[in-house]
């Protein structure tokens, strides 16, 4: 197909208009620009275009038209992502859209389970963003890149995040004595370090009394197809209404919306 014969085709879906008011040189863009990222040492024109499944001439076009505004650069004949992607890429919010993926589902999860339903991006060692916690009937959407007051020692999340770790690593990340947050919260280094091991087993993470009196919650690790972990998921409520159910149930229930989850994002 030749570039005019697309141009003509782009035009006449824009005079009838499509259900979905569709621009298909929009989309072609963001596909190019998608593609784009893959290659961080830059790719040809022509690589582009059978990797795209477009024409030369189409790709060329948009590749010079995006280059015009900064989003692609060029050097020796190859084209690569551009400044402004970066410049754009700090100013959004970079969970605002995993929100909306994952909300119904973990609002569905939250009904049936009746507790708080808690979800945490993890950005790096020791490093997390909680950005969703849902509630029965109500959810709150929690702002990015304000950290949360979840202490890595008495929290499920900090707990899967830090088993994720060696024990040099946990030992350099926390102090020899840990603070009291309630009459059961793990005060010492080496007694929390070896609970970690327990978790790294289990494959979930637990706190009783921890984090406040009263305060039972159980959490897993949400890790991608190629089992890197992504996020934790966790549930947790009184301690006597959480133990009243079958612990491993909730941790078999918690896997499987993990699933869902990382199916949702991954497909997105």
């Amino acid at each position: 197909m030749s570039e005019e014969t697309e141009l003509n085709e782009d035009s006449n879906d824009k005079e009838m208009g499509t259900p979905e008011l569709i621009n298909k040189s929009v989309i072609k863009a963001t596909v190019i620009l998608n593609k784009l990222g893959q290659y961080p040492q830059g790719i040809t024109v022509t690589e582009l275009a059978h990797d795209v499944h477009m024409s030369r001439p189409t790709t060329f076009r948009l590749l010079y038209s995006l280059e015009q505004t900064g989003f692609v650069e060029r050097y020796d004949n190859k084209y690569m992502l551009g400044w402004k992607i970066a410049r754009l890429g700090r100013l959004a919010d970079p969970h605002s859209g995993i929100v909306n993926l994952i909300q119904p589902m973990v609002q569905e999860f939250a009904n049936h389970l009746n507790e708080l339903i808690s979800y945490a991006v993890v950005n790096g060692e020791g490093d997390f963003d909680l950005i969703l916690e849902v509630s029965g009937s109500r959810w709150y959407a929690l702002q990015s890149g304000i950290k949360q007051d979840l202490p890595l020692h008495a929290s499920v999340t900090g707990k899967v995040i830090l088993a994720e770790l060696s024990d040099d690593k946990v030992e350099s990340l926390l102090p020899e004595k840990l603070p009291a947050l309630a009459s059961r919260t793990i005060k010492d280094r080496g007694e929390f370090i070896r609970h970690l091991q327990q978790v790294r087993v289990q494959e979930f993470a637990i706190i009783d009394d921890e984090l406040e009196d009263g305060l039972f919650g159980v959490g897993i690790a949400v890790r991608d197809h190629t089992g890197k972990l992504i996020g934790v998921l966790a549930a947790a409520g009184p301690k006597q209404r959480i133990l009243s159910q079958s612990i491993v149930h909730i941790v078999s229930q918690l896997q499987n919306l993990a699933k869902e989850i990382v199916e949702k994002i991954e497909q997105a």
